[in-house]
């Protein structure tokens, strides 16, 4: 950890590294990544010189919405290894000084879970499906759903069971919600984090932790104009104050397990609200959507990183930043399309600029105070794969009508690790979804030892913010007020980052030694720089 992080906990400042396991490293050929894949990868992500590593969900499931529908929370998915890979997993990560951090999904099961088939066989009004939200219908004969609730994948969230009953999925029908005032089901996730940390677990991300509670009685929405994925309007069945509670309880296992974290998934409608979910008590990191979502405009950069600081400083939590996830179009081609083209793209765009951009936001992330957040692949600068053919996605609300938009296939295309080869590395054999021809170019094998590669400016920035003093810690950044316009300029103990969001070069004074570019050599010329357009630079004061 950086030096002047010694006597805080691990988690305040880290470089966390999010892998999908489906699209990391496939060990045997079957054309899917895995866990023996992802450990015999360690060594890379050691070398990249982040702290942890988040694994998206690689229990038992049945796959209907990439294993976010969990049959079995204590096994592993056959198509990922099994319970003994993930022990030797956990274990060679810990050897390499890397903390893994798994998915939990406490908001939905499988319909392929023991309890929701035994709730289907037991019928109306029993025990097992009071774990569930099953209720009557609306109508004379009951044929109208309870309420009037969209699933965030594009339909009504009810669907009814051949006994009439109906229930609730605020995602697809294969994922019921699970009913979070019933005691069993608050009683089986502490039993479910307890097997997991017991197993050596360093922390979880908690998946869609805003839903776990809904609104009394469910009431109807009243218009048609329902929440997506990745919004933050306020919906009765999204960041009711009742989740709080359940992190609580949560909070209290880990006095039996130092040092081991939760992390939120929290969709919300202000950073404010976002920051009860990491009061001392609860959780201790939230993502930061509206960072992510946040144009590259020098204004509207500076005010959501002043938001984020301010809303977290009042619970002494550390902000979090994140440009990418397995859910959003990669950065990288978000920033080659015009503002407000949204979360999921549907062309490539300018593809130099948009790298250009995603290079500079990278170091803007990695000066900031707190814990940044990268998704696997963008070290390689690669963009969203945004032509696909139908017939290989398998995202399930790009199957349904409206809803999200249904394209994170996109940015869940394998990586590629080699030049060459039927899967670039990825393994022996095609890959699930196919990756495109050009990205041999772009693997870690043609990009490591490259100067200028964004693979090796990322390990420059990390292996950076971890030596200098101070860079990840705290909790504020010192704004140089009279930056020039469309320039971001804040300092830090004896360190100035730099950001020209603009197309166009911008002459500053050169506040002392450049650390790192993210376009490459800045020459000084009488204590002048000219930055060029879409750049972030680092200095040393």
């Amino acid at each position: 950890m950086n030096s002047s992080s010694l006597s805080t906990e691990w988690w305040r400042d880290a470089v966390i590294y999010q892998v999908y396991p489906r699209s990391f490293a496939d060990s045997d050929g079957d054309g899917t990544g895995d866990l023996p894949g992802i450990r015999s990868r360690l060594p890379y992500l050691r070398d990249l010189g982040v702290d942890a590593v988040w694994l998206s969900p690689f229990y038992a499931s049945p796959q209907a919405d990439g294993g976010y529908d969990v049959s079995d929370y204590r096994a592993v998915d056959p198509r990922y290894g099994t319970l003994d890979d993930a022990r030797a997993l956990i274990t060679s990560a810990h050897e390499l000084g890397l903390k893994i951090i798994a998915d939990i999904v406490p908001n939905h099961s499988s319909d392929q879970h023991v309890w929701f088939q035994q709730a289907l066989a037991e019928g109306p009004g029993s025990p097992m499906r009071s774990r569930y939200h099953f209720l009557p219908g609306r109508g004379e004969n009951g044929e109208e759903p309870p309420n009037d609730w969209d699933s965030i994948f594009g339909g009504p969230a009810w669907t009814r069971v051949p006994d009439g009953d109906w229930y609730l999925h605020l995602f697809a029908p294969e994922q019921p919600d699970f009913n979070w005032n019933s005691p069993e089901v608050a009683a089986e996730f502490l039993d479910i984090l307890r097997f997991w940390l017991d197993l050596g677990i360093d922390g979880f991300r908690i998946d869609v932790a805003h839903g776990l509670v809904k609104a009394e009685g469910l009431p109807s929405i009243g218009h048609a104009d329902q929440l997506h994925l990745l919004g933050n309007d306020v919906m009765p069945f999204f960041d009711q104050d009742g989740v709080h509670e359940i992190y609580r309880t949560w909070r209290r296992v880990l006095a039996d397990y130092p040092d081991r974290i939760f992390v939120a998934e929290a969709w919300t409608p202000t950073v404010a609200r976002s920051a009860n979910y990491v009061r001392p008590d609860e959780l201790h990191q939230a993502f930061n959507f509206e960072y992510l979502d946040t144009a590259w405009d020098a204004s509207a950069l500076r005010k959501v990183i002043d938001s984020s600081l301010d809303a977290m400083r009042p619970v002494g939590a550390p902000a979090t930043w994140v440009l990418s996830n397995h859910d959003v179009t990669r950065h990288a081609t978000r920033f080659a399309n015009p503002p407000g083209s949204g979360t999921q793209i549907r062309t490539p765009g300018d593809r130099e600029l948009g790298l250009r951009r995603a290079r500079a936001a990278t170091l803007l992330m990695l000066a900031l105070p707190g814990s940044a957040y990268a998704y696997q692949g963008e070290e390689l600068g690669l963009p969203d794969v945004t032509d696909l053919p139908d017939e290989v996605r398998q995202d399930p609300s790009f199957h349904r009508a409206s809803g999200q938009d249904g394209f994170r296939d996109g940015c869940r295309v394998p990586l590629p690790w080699t030049r060459s080869g039927s899967s670039y590395g990825f393994g022996d054999g095609d890959s699930w979804l196919p990756q495109p021809a050009e990205w041999g170019d772009l693997s870690v094998e043609a990009q490591t030892g490259v100067e200028g590669s964004t693979l090796e400016l990322y390990r420059s920035a990390i292996a950076i913010r971890r030596d200098v003093p101070g860079l990840g810690a705290g909790d504020a950044v010192t704004w140089r007020d009279g930056a020039p316009a469309g320039v971001l300029w804040f300092e830090r103990d004896g360190f100035a980052c730099t950001v020209n969001t603009t197309k166009e070069r911008v002459r500053i004074t050169a506040p002392g030694r450049v650390l790192l570019s993210s376009s490459g050599p800045l020459p000084l010329t009488d204590g002048s720089a000219d930055l060029p357009g879409d750049t972030t630079v680092w200095w040393e004061l």
